[in-house]
């Protein structure tokens, strides 16, 4: 090239969004983290088939809908396909969610794929064979469990397995069996047909297990969501053997814990380091007062430091369940998907929004095979996606300043009407709930002597009137048929029934005997008395009412019938190179407000670092679009259910 010559381009070269390659790499990290053996160091992502397929599914759907999310959605970290439960139970007239003598168990007692559904199970091989063809895709590999034993392997005295020696586990010179281990007066309440708590003090109740979860990584299961074990089906000492056996394997599994009714931080302060996932709410069905339940219980983990908090063998995330979007089924149906999701687009992104600023794990739940586009630009959006694994300092926003503008007449601003927070809970009568025993809330029963008879449990509430009120249920001795050694039995003399006088024969319930959704609120519930655990309760000498099914206290709030939350809500985030993400939810069902936040008090939050000037550059997070310089605050009108959320350089 001669002198004056002008230069040559550069030889080009494809080059990434920027964007685009931070993910990339990210998913380079994240998928090496957990070839190490760090399991769950980001939220995890996949599919599950609960929501599209109840218990249906059968290998060619979710090998299909594999597929899809190995091209579609595993590019944007979405790796686990989930069987979601009953994947054992034979898909035949008579059989349901909860029915009795359908269920497909080996010579040991432990659940075996229905082999019409899976035909590939056949010959003893389990779901070794669709495991690999998932791994062939790219994914991980998950199924579904119940705690426990089923009353099958129970009723039938299976012999139990010892791994160490291929032949029926012996003891103390006597052969063990189901029938041994199984916790008959601890059934899963929503299941009662199907499945019941080990003995975990006992060896063979471990062995059980061992041999279990030992089957699971040998058809190369990696990640297992175990139900009825956590909320108000808590059964700690199960869990936490659960998670000492799955640390005896060579094969990571991811712990996935369920359902999340009643749950609250105290309670996963003493199981978050066994699991990787917990749920935190009852079932996230396709309903505005599902969605919008999660608000205050999710605030109140963040609040709580529990987001990526120490789990097993790495991390563990607070779950707010599924993302029931697309194409649908119904709960507890025998019937796959047949309906399109309820939600609006708007709630849709909401409730997107919420998870990722939350820092959910995200597991979608309708039929792949029917994904539209505007779905799949939902749960792809990059920086929602970026925001779910990267982002810090996830919490709820508490300065944000609301006005009134109705759907009627949009364009009319209205005046300043309160300061977050503005939440507004509307319910009638008493809730009875469940809470950890170290809760405030739980202290303060006592016994009220009448006719010189111990015969009721009380306690005072002041509900928002501020007069003080006791409520009080009757204390009786369980009046069931039992057995001499059960009556002398001292673990048994300190417990009682609670009954309502004018209702004959009716004691309370600790546990529903269907699963709730997330918006179900817990009135008190009353079933034919029996002798079970679930209406097994006792009075300490810290004012606590334990329930002996699941060791969770009782406590009492006012409530009024029909939840409904209103109001705005906000949340902020924080990302690698000073982003800030704040994002504003309208709750209210038919007024779209304008929602403002301070720059000073988002300063007042995050500290100089994250804000150093009153102006911020500002991205639409859904539409793209650059805002250019705000000053001084940033503002929205949020329409009734929806979301606005922002990226901003401060």
């Amino acid at each position: 090239m001669g002198p004056g010559a002008p230069a040559s381009p550069p030889p080009w070269r494809p080059r990434l969004p920027r964007l685009a390659l931070v993910v990339f790499l990210c998913l380079c990290l994240w998928f090496s983290s957990e070839a190490n053996g760090q399991l769950a160091e980001l939220p995890p992502r996949g599919w599950n088939s609960y929501d599209s397929f109840s218990w249906t599914v059968d290998e060619d759907a979710y090998l299909q809908n594999a597929k899809i999310l190995a091209e579609k959605l595993l590019p944007h970290g979405y790796q686990y396909a989930v069987i979601d439960y009953l994947w054992y139970r034979r898909f035949v007239d008579g059989a349901s969610s909860d029915s009795y003598g359908f269920d497909n168990i080996d010579e040991w007692g432990r659940p075996f794929p229905d082999l019409q559904r899976f035909p590939s199970s056949k010959g003893g091989r389990g779901f070794g064979q669709i495991a690999s063809k998932v791994h062939e895709m790219g994914l991980k590999f998950g199924i579904h469990l119940m705690k426990g034993i089923s009353r099958q392997a129970v009723n039938a005295s299976t012999p139990i397995l010892d791994i160490e020696t291929g032949k029926p586990y012996v003891e103390n010179g006597r052969q063990w069996t189901a029938s041994d281990i199984g916790l008959t007066n601890k059934t899963c309440q929503w299941m009662h047909n199907g499945f019941m708590g080990v003995n975990t003090d006992i060896g063979a109740g471990r062995a059980f297990l061992r041999s279990l979860y030992r089957q699971y990584a040998d058809w190369g299961v990696d990640f297992v969501k175990v139900d009825c074990i956590f909320g108000t089906d808590y059964s700690p000492k199960e869990l936490i053997t659960i998670s000492e056996l799955l640390q005896e394997l060579d094969r990571p599994i991811v712990l996935s814990i369920s359902p999340g009714t009643e749950v609250t931080p105290a309670l996963a302060e003493n199981i978050s380091k066994h699991v990787n996932m917990y749920r935190i709410t009852g079932d996230d069905w396709d309903s505005w007062k599902d969605v919008s339940s999660h608000f205050t219980v999710s605030s109140a983990f963040a609040a709580a430091n529990k987001i990526g908090a120490t789990g097993l063998r790495g991390k563990s995330w607070p779950d707010l369940d599924m993302l029931p979007f697309g194409w649908l089924t119904d709960p507890g149906v025998n019937q796959g998907p047949h309906r399109p999701c309820n939600l609006t687009f708007d709630e849709q992104k909401a409730q997107m929004a919420l998870w990722s600023m939350a820092k959910s794990p995200l597991m979608y739940g309708g039929d792949l095979r029917h994904l539209d586009n505007n779905t799949l630009s939902i749960i792809t959006n990059p920086t929602l996606l970026k925001i779910n694994h990267y982002s810090k300092n996830n919490m709820e926003f508490h300065y944000v300043y609301v006005y009134g503008e109705s759907t009627s007449s949009r364009g009319h601003s209205g005046h300043l009407t309160s300061q977050y927070p503005v939440h507004l809970t509307k319910h009638d009568g008493i809730v009875v709930g469940l809470t950890s025993c170290s809760s405030d809330l739980a202290k303060g029963w006592f016994v009220l002597t009448q006719n010189g008879k111990s015969d009721h449990i009380c306690r005072n509430y002041r509900p928002e009137n501020g007069k003080d009120i006791s409520f009080c249920l009757g204390k009786t001795k369980p009046h069931v048929a039992l057995d001499d050694n059960t009556m002398d039995n001292e673990e048994y003399q300190a417990k009682f029934h609670l009954a309502v006088a004018d209702i004959k024969d009716s004691c309370l319930d600790a546990s529903a005997s269907r699963r709730r959704t997330a918006s179900e609120r817990k009135l008190p519930m009353f079933s034919r008395c029996k002798w079970h655990e679930n209406q097994m309760w006792e009075l300490n000498d810290n004012g606590n009412l334990v329930s002996s099914y699941s060791r969770l206290c009782a406590k009492v709030e006012s409530s009024n019938e029909g939840v409904g939350i209103t109001g705005a809500r906000a949340w902020i985030a924080t990302g690698s190179k000073g982003e800030i993400y704040l994002a504003f939810f309208n709750l209210d069902d038919t007024t779209s407000r304008k929602i403002t936040a301070r720059i000073s008090d988002l300063e007042k939050v995050l500290g100089t670092s994250f804000v150093r000037k009153h102006s911020c550059s500002c991205t639409d997070v859904w539409s793209g679009r650059n805002l250019g310089l705000l000053k001084e605050e940033v503002s929205a009108v949020v329409n009734p259910h929806g979301s606005v959320v922002f990226e901003l350089m401060c």
